[in-house]
């Protein structure tokens, strides 16, 4: 069970008072906006409070995550198809741009969209006209603000030839950077509070009290993850159900200082970490980087399909995802950081390579005898 975000931005410090400054402006006009901060700051929800505070408040808000999405399928996503445009086409599908006439299109890791891409956005951009994937003749028009939003410099993508810089100048109409949570002061301990509120809420528990050297823990922290990493956190917190107040020894080890591991591969790729890591402590490494709000598809598939992670650690990292969410794949797709419309590729991906570990001794308190002479889980 997890809870679901709504619209809201939460903070006193002066750097959120000048960002919700920047998104009433925004919310003034119809004009395209460049929402640009790292991973986890909460891009969405600025595109969202964006729309709910515009005049086209009353008109759809579509999103999509353009990151790991093929080009054919984020086309067909955009622009829709005809029935027969490609296998498993069978039937038409009106794509999200026209679904979202007269409203807002969000399309968060816009660096992420191949050039093709690029240039099928720049000529919507450019004319309203929408080209159905699969027609040779423009099907209509459609009245859509675009917002997109990049943890991308998408200046140093332009230089590298990796996007266009016409479609830069083109969606850059109004710039609005998130600033980290790191830069936030004293807002990190109400967001805390807030959302291990809201976890407690969604468990029927309820919510613990911060002691002061667990509040002094959770302001010393850097959050690279930022307030994904932050509600992670107050998840685990919160399903503890330990009905007393969160010590030092309540938060995760990096936040104690004790993840010594973790910290020596810091700022390095799954490769250096490698050198420094036994098998088990890979499958360590990548949980921490998905507990510090890092995208699944990016820090355990892409090393996995480039041979650096293997099929027993892939595993180790599912049975303990499964552990947690308490054998829900579902919770686990929350868990790592994907979207729910991911739920079915992220299932998809485990079946094939044999990781689609069964949920029932999960559910039951079992899961031990899942796993093999070496320590690591074994798939059904």
């Amino acid at each position: 069970m997890s809870f679901v975000e709504q619209p809201i931005l939460l903070g006193e410090s002066p750097v959120i008072e000048t960002l919700h400054a920047d998104i009433q402006s925004a919310a003034r006009t119809h004009a395209k906006v460049l929402i640009t901060g790292e991973t986890g700051v909460g891009k969405e929800v600025v595109a969202r409070l964006i729309h709910t505070q515009s005049a086209r408040s009353r008109q759809p808000f579509m999103a999509v995550n353009c990151s790991g999405i093929p080009e054919t399928l984020l086309a067909s996503e955009l622009f829709g198809h005809a029935r027969g445009s490609f296998t498993g086409a069978y039937r038409d599908k009106v794509g999200l741009i026209r679904q979202a006439d007269r409203g807002t299109l969000f399309l968060d890791e816009l660096g992420e969209m191949s050039l093709a891409m690029q240039a099928m956005l720049l000529r919507f951009s450019e004319t309203g006209e929408v080209q159905t994937v699969g027609l040779d003749t423009v099907v209509g028009r459609a009245d859509v603000r675009l917002i997109t939003a990049t943890n991308r410099d998408l200046r140093v993508q332009i230089a590298a030839g990796e996007f266009r810089e016409d479609l830069y100048y083109r969606l850059n109409v109004i710039h609005i950077r998130i600033p980290p949570l790191r830069e936030r002061g004293r807002d990190v301990v109400l967001l805390f509070r807030h959302f291990l509120r809201k976890a407690s809420e969604a468990h029927r528990l309820p919510p613990p009290d911060l002691t002061p050297e667990a509040e002094g823990l959770v302001l010393a922290h850097q959050w690279p993850g930022n307030v994904r990493e932050l509600r992670n956190v107050t998840e685990r917190i919160a399903i503890r159900d330990s009905n007393r107040p969160i010590t030092p020894d309540d938060l995760p080890a990096e936040m104690r200082g004790d993840d010594r591991t973790a910290v020596a591969v810091a700022g390095h790729g799954l490769a250096a970490a490698s050198e420094q890591l036994q098998p088990q402590g890979i499958s360590q490494h990548l949980w921490d980087r998905l507990m510090t709000g890092a995208d699944f598809w990016e820090v355990v598939q892409k090393p996995f399909r480039a041979h650096e992670v293997t099929r027993a650690e892939l595993a180790a990292l599912i049975d303990r995802g499964l552990q947690e969410t308490r054998g829900s794949y579902r919770a686990l797709v929350r868990l790592f950081n994907l979207p729910p419309s991911d739920y079915k590729r992220f299932h998809a991906f485990l079946y094939q390579q044999n990781c689609n570990l069964p949920v029932g001794p999960y559910r039951t308190g079992t899961a031990s005898r899942l796993k093999n002479a070496n320590g690591y889980p074994v798939a059904s």
